[in-house]
């Protein structure tokens, strides 16, 4: 039996799971045609769902977005069981002042320069489709089910798991 899934136009359902979570794992692909993953920093998602990463200009994941613009971002929040994809389009912006506007304090970890720094290039990501499974049941819960499922030789059935997919 195919696993029902709900689908949803609502972008917003996955920037509320995403935005606690500052790491995603950005998947490019290189010249070769190999995937290549890095972690990046999100920026506070944007209400429509635009996503900002600060990066090195001259990175070779900017010759990839270039040649490429499809990327997937990866996020978890494993002691949560919450896991979200999201594919999209990236799109290299070297605008000064949206750095300046993006731009905390915190970033100057990696750009020791600052926003002035002109090797700063901002990865905008608008989302196409993303993903979720956010299953908040604690872990007694979930064990319970799994010895009940195997017990009585049914499939497992998580109650209060939500696994949604989220087109744009």
């Amino acid at each position: 039996m195919a696993e029902q899934v709900a689908v949803s136009h609502d972008v917003t359902k996955l920037v509320e799971r995403i935005k606690d979570i500052k790491i995603a794992m950005m998947t490019t692909v290189e010249p070769s045609g190999e995937l290549h993953s890095r972690p990046m920093y999100t920026h506070e998602p944007e209400a429509d769902g635009t996503l900002w990463f600060f990066t090195e200009g001259d990175s070779a994941k900017i010759d990839e977005v270039q040649q490429e613009r499809h990327v997937n971002l990866g996020y978890s929040k494993p002691d949560q069981n919450l896991y979200v994809s999201i594919s999209g389009t990236a799109t290299v912006v070297n605008d000064r002042q949206k750095i300046k506007d993006l731009w905390s304090e915190g970033l100057r970890a990696w750009f020791p320069k600052g926003s002035d720094d002109p090797n700063i290039s901002l990865l905008r990501v608008d989302i196409s489709r993303g993903e979720y499974w956010d299953q908040p049941s604690n872990v007694l819960v979930r064990a319970f089910g799994y010895a009940k499922a195997v017990a009585t030789g049914e499939r497992y059935q998580p109650t209060g798991d939500e696994h949604t997919k989220v087109n744009l």
